[in-house]
């Protein structure tokens, strides 16, 4: 019986491909300006704000009772910006009454927030990120999990320069923050770029001449197209998967002596210039062997799962080995 996948989710391959096209075509000349860009923006409660709470302020005043101190709770927002003792940690648009802001510009140790005795605090990037949100309304929002997606209207792009939706959104982008776009690169220029980027090696100069004399309106796309189907593609494409992974062909400990974990790389490089679906991929390296009758190659792709140091020594705790393991593995 051969396994089944009643989802076939986009390959690798196939994402990657329409993502180097809009990367090249539109963001690449803005990435000079990204800063600049950021700064113009409205603080993002679920991106900004909650990260710095739940970092420095949970522990003393978050979801677990028996922590939580001064009956204070900045875990939703009817504990944030009520008024649990005659005073709220954030009051929107108004900085200088909000107590929390207070505390944790306080030079005094007895009432800074975070406490001393906490070991936490907080960057002048940070409080200035909480000021700007008080000042901007000190809007509170839902993890983005529990909220539902919804398809933003499509900006006008006045300047032509758009060349699909996604475009539009960052055109607006540039022009709120006053910048306008980059020239677009030189042949010369866009062919190493790809090249590089999708098999770590630069192109020849066969293959520059090529790219330079072909006119057509879809020279670009043919030159992606041919890279993706190069067998260095997979190649290439598997370094961040073997860095992340942890491969390593020797077992990292004591004399540090070698073992077989290259048939595992072999296989991750084929899997991806086969143009693998990323839902069987990800299966197969985490539990191919317990698919139903599984073939070699689907066992085999479980090697992930030994991609990490293992201790040999006589006085090693096996269990401790196997738990360190789990650990980096996830």
């Amino acid at each position: 019986m051969e396994a089944t996948f009643p989802i076939r989710l986009p390959s690798p391959k196939d994402m990657f491909r329409t993502f180097i096209l809009w990367l090249a075509s539109s963001v690449l000349p803005l990435l000079a300006h990204a800063d600049s860009i950021a700064q113009a923006d409205a603080i993002d409660f679920d991106a900004q704000i909650r990260p710095i709470l739940s970092d420095k302020c949970y522990h003393c005043h978050g979801p677990d009772e028996a922590t939580r101190a001064a009956g204070l709770r900045l875990d939703t927002e009817e504990g944030a910006v009520g008024e649990p003792g005659g005073y709220a940690a954030f009051i929107p648009a108004d900085v200088e009454s909000s107590e929390a802001i207070r505390r944790i510009e306080s030079d005094d140790p007895d009432e800074r927030m975070p406490p001393p005795d906490s070991k936490l605090s907080l960057t002048d990037a940070e409080k200035e990120t909480l000021r700007r949100w008080v000042q901007q309304g000190a809007s509170w929002s839902r993890h983005w999990s529990f909220v539902p997606p919804r398809r933003p209207a499509v900006p006008e792009d006045p300047s032509g320069w758009s060349r699909g939706a996604v475009d539009r959104f960052i055109a607006k982008r540039v022009r709120d923050a006053g910048l306008q776009p980059s020239e677009p690169a030189a042949k010369e220029t866009l062919i190493r770029r790809v090249t590089l980027d999708l098999t770590g090696l630069p192109p020849s100069p066969e293959e520059v001449r090529a790219f330079l004399s072909d006119d057509s309106a879809n020279a670009y796309e043919k030159v992606v197209d041919r890279l993706l189907a190069s067998p260095h593609y997979g190649q290439r494409m598997a370094w961040p998967w073997l860095d992340a992974s942890r491969y390593a062909d020797t077992d990292g400990f004591q004399g540090d002596p070698t073992r077989t974990m290259y048939p595992w790389r072999d296989w991750l490089v084929d899997a991806l210039n086969r143009n693998l679906p990323f839902d069987r991929f990800t299966i197969e390296m985490l539990a191919g062997d317990l698919l139903p009758d599984p073939t070699p190659e689907q066992v085999l792709a479980t090697g992930f799962n030994r991609n990490h140091m293992f201790n040999g020594e006589g006085g090693r705790i096996p269990e401790e080995t196997r738990v360190e393991n789990v650990f980096d593995r996830a």
